[in-house]
């Protein structure tokens, strides 16, 4: 069968360039109740009224927990370097402090042995936003107990693991849990208040820094890092109030989290924004934030654009959008990695999450899904662009391998490059799965044979 080819990328990448897929727990691991594991802040949020677009959960999700081979299958035979998957803190350790399971532990050892007997590389992460239940119960991410249970936490998954796997990502997107999840309630555990979420924010960013000294404190031999979501940020018009309210939006989601892991602080107009909102920070605090990395991870979808006093309708921008209602600007990706470049003194750079969720529809065995063909192919551009430009990028990766419980929005958006079937589970690898599948196998073969080796492939 042909595939559709939109224009490809230029085959610009290092011969070390780590190309994945990834995936998060709770979004596809199901096992809600299985082998011991606990609750988690998002078993708990999905119970609310109207928290659920559909009102579904995560219960069952994909069923990962009992298809996990059949999916590691799929995996290998898309070619990628590695997967890049989450632990879930309550599977392996229900009530977040006190004794860890053992069944959830053998999981990911299992899974991790899995992926290494099909030559897979496996980046773990530590917290993809299912927090157990229970430390929430005792002030959550907003506390600072929570800060050390999640280092005591680091230690016994590293200890496990740590020296099978190639990368430990401590926290995925803090932003989200801090400002998605404690100052506009939208995301688990679905508080309002913005205090509270900048020291959540505060806690995320201080408990990545000291797991990083405890992973390295008993010689964990894998990398590690953080994953972070950034955008880069416009103004809606040339008005003084868009470009103010532009530079604090920066600010927020980008310089608060970039600034103190490269020990420059809180920025201070952030910091005079909040007020009596801003987070209690202890001596050394900033000093731990800071301490280096063997990698930055960056999450990147789309734009933000921002109008003073009021939302920018993306539909009047005229540029095409996803079915989550984001505008599709490949080259924003190539703008905010030069940004990046420019303004801080980066380790290893990766794109760890990239893709885009459409209205998919199984037909006859296949999904034609050529807009996300196009969306990945035009992305992969936009890094090969930022490296010819100088920026020092180490891998990209696809999300996601599958379709999955997708938050706030249940089961009703499809981001993955696998079809899932939600009533029998059934898995169908979708035309950009088959199109990822042969660009790598083109980057395979421009590594043996020239980049007129990948041309020629990309053009058959």
């Amino acid at each position: 069968m042909t595939f559709p080819r939109p224009p490809q990328p230029a085959p610009r990448f290092p011969d070390d360039f780590v190309w994945g897929v990834a995936t998060s727990s709770y979004q596809i691991e199901g096992g809600a109740d299985a082998d011991g594991k606990g609750e988690s802040i998002w078993d708990r949020f999905c119970r609310v009224p109207g928290a659920i677009a559909d009102g579904s959960d995560g219960r069952v999700a994909c069923d990962h927990v009992h298809r996990w081979a059949a999916d590691l299958d799929l995996i290998a035979a898309l070619g990628v370097d590695a997967y890049r998957f989450s632990v879930s803190w309550p599977r392996v350790q229900p009530d977040g402090r006190g004794a860890f399971n053992e069944a959830g532990l053998g999981f990911y050892d299992r899974l991790v042995d899995g992926l290494l007997a099909r030559g897979v590389r496996p980046y773990l992460t530590l917290n993809h936003w299912d927090l157990p239940a229970v430390l929430q119960d005792a002030g959550g991410w907003a506390a600072r107990d929570t800060v050390h249970r999640f280092v005591d936490y680091a230690r016994q998954v590293a200890s496990r693991v740590g020296d099978r796997v190639d990368a430990i990502t401590t926290h995925n997107e803090p932003w989200v849990i801090a400002v998605l999840g404690h100052e506009n309630g939208v995301f688990a555990p679905g508080l309002r208040d913005r205090r509270v979420a900048m020291q959540a924010a505060h806690h995320l960013l201080l408990s990545h820094g000291l797991a990083l000294q405890a992973l390295r404190a008993q010689a964990c031999p894998s990398r590690a890092g953080i994953v972070l979501n950034l955008s880069p940020v416009f103004p809606a018009s040339d008005s003084p109030e868009d470009a103010a309210a532009a530079r604090l939006e920066d600010g927020r989601l980008v310089r608060w989290f970039m600034d103190p892991l490269f020990g420059r602080g809180y920025p201070a107009d952030v910091l005079a924004f909040l007020g009596d909102d801003a987070p209690r920070v202890e001596s050394g605090d900033l000093e731990a934030i800071a301490t280096p990395m063997d990698f930055l991870g960056l999450n990147y979808y789309s734009r933000s654009v921002v109008r003073a006093g009021g939302w920018f309708d993306v539909h009047s921008s005229g540029k095409r959008l996803t079915d989550m209602g984001w505008e599709i600007v490949p080259e924003c990706l190539t703008a905010l990695l030069l940004r990046l470049h420019r303004d801080w003194p980066l380790p290893p750079l990766y794109v760890m999450e990239n893709g885009a969720a459409f209205q998919d529809r199984l037909q006859d065995g296949h999904v034609h899904d050529g807009d996300r063909i196009d969306y990945l192919a035009s992305h992969i551009g936009a890094v090969g662009d930022a490296i010819e430009q100088g920026v020092k990028m180490a891998g990209y990766m696809v999300w996601s391998l599958l379709d999955n419980f997708e938050w706030a929005s249940g089961y009703a958006k499809r981001f993955g490059i696998v079809h899932v079937d939600y009533d029998t589970l059934a898995r169908t690898p979708k035309d950009s799965y088959h199109w990822y599948r042969d660009f790598l196998q083109a980057q395979r073969r421009a590594r043996a044979g020239g980049s007129g080796a990948v041309r020629a492939a990309l053009r058959a």
